[in-house]
């Protein structure tokens, strides 16, 4: 079930749970380095001049809330610093955030991050497959919002699903252009009059593409700008705990009642494909004494143009050269670098088997 309440003490980390006030005076209230990742959709500050009409003279629903209106690019630029601040304090030494703008705010906003200390990973470009058309004619239409992705501080780890993103994207390495539709049809959340519950409301996918890159099940997703709860709803589904700040009622109603309504996927749903950096790591001496390889036992290349053989520390020996498989490899082949592991291949009942068999054979009994 969906909580909303009011944060009363540091002491408990309120999971699962909207949480009404300020966001800044909310996160100042919680943990200290609790948070996996945050994701932060802060007001744009658009500075719209009066109304904006169709070319049929209808007019269109812009944002044009209370809690969008700044009255300087200095009063925006002091409440930006002070909820980086907050949301910084909030996240692991391994945590890292996501905010999200258009060209009103996303620049200022880049510059708070660096000054706060953050270290800039990515930007990532989504561009909208379905803008809305500009009206007036007067400029480009307006089809991309920015993305920036930061880590807590020069250096520190942080999650990076690659190969997940890779196997979402065909096999194809992500890029930092997402082109995915804008919130609109069924998706679209509706008001009791029929209107747009919230008006920048983001698409289930961007989320999912977030998520499914940066963190892991179990992970803990803060949300300071929470709104009908897009990043809740798409975290609940995904087996990530989430924590969401809204000070507008209304919003709140709205994505209580939405993740309430989301099942959780099974757990073998949940995993993705994993790095091969993330798999534990087998040495090449472990085959040998296992004696799944024999000291003296040659190898060859996948090439068939080089052969060598296993010594008893588990290093090779072939022509005028010694080392790791790597070493061995890279040196015959006249390469700077060379993965051993595909590299080699042994010889059994007449067959020609790659060597990287008998290492995930060993990882799977490790596993």
């Amino acid at each position: 079930m969906t909580k909303m309440t009011k944060p009363n003490s540091a002491d408990a980390l309120p999971i699962n749970t909207i949480l009404d006030g300020d966001c800044i005076d909310v996160m100042n209230r919680l943990p200290a380095g609790s948070v996996d990742l945050i994701f932060a959709d802060p007001p744009y500050n658009l500075q719209l001049k009066g109304d904006l009409h169709r070319p049929d003279n209808s007019r269109v629903d812009a944002v044009d809330d209370d809690w969008d209106q700044f009255s300087s690019f200095k009063v925006y630029d002091d409440f930006t610093r002070a909820w980086l601040k907050a949301a910084r304090r909030l996240l692991k030494p391994d945590g890292a955030i996501w905010v999200i703008g258009s060209y009103h705010n996303i620049f200022r906003v880049g510059t708070a991050l660096q000054d706060a200390g953050y270290w800039i990973l990515n930007d990532v470009v989504w561009r909208k497959s379905n803008p809305m058309p500009n009206f007036r004619g007067k400029r480009f239409t307006n089809a991309h919002e920015t993305m920036i992705w930061a880590s807590k501080s020069e250096g520190a780890k942080y999650t990076f699903n690659y190969e997940a993103l890779k196997a979402l994207n065909e096999g194809i390495q992500m890029r930092s252009d997402w082109v995915l539709p804008i919130c609109n049809g069924g998706e679209r959340l509706k008001d009791a009059a029929g209107d747009k519950a919230h008006p920048t409301q983001k698409p289930q996918a961007l989320l999912h593409r977030v998520l499914v890159g940066a963190t892991k099940p179990g992970d803990i997703v803060l949300d300071p700008f929470f709104g009908t709860g897009t990043t809740g709803a798409v975290a609940k589904m995904l087996g990530r705990d989430w924590i969401g700040i809204e000070r507008e009622a209304k919003y709140r109603e709205v994505a209580a009642k939405r993740i309430a309504a989301v099942r959780r996927l099974d757990k073998s749903a949940l995993e993705v494909t994993a790095s091969k950096r993330a798999e534990p790591r087998v040495p090449f001496g472990q085959l040998v004494e296992r004696g799944m390889l024999r000291p003296g036992e040659e190898l060859y290349s996948m090439n068939k143009r080089h052969k060598a053989k296993v010594r008893a520390d588990g290093t090779l020996i072939g022509n005028d050269i010694k080392g790791s498989i790597h070493q061995v490899g890279a040196h015959l082949e006249g390469a700077p670098s060379c993965n051993g592991w595909t590299y080699w291949c042994f010889k059994r009942d007449g067959k020609t088997v790659p060597i990287d068999v008998l290492r995930q054979q060993i990882r799977s009994e490790m596993t």
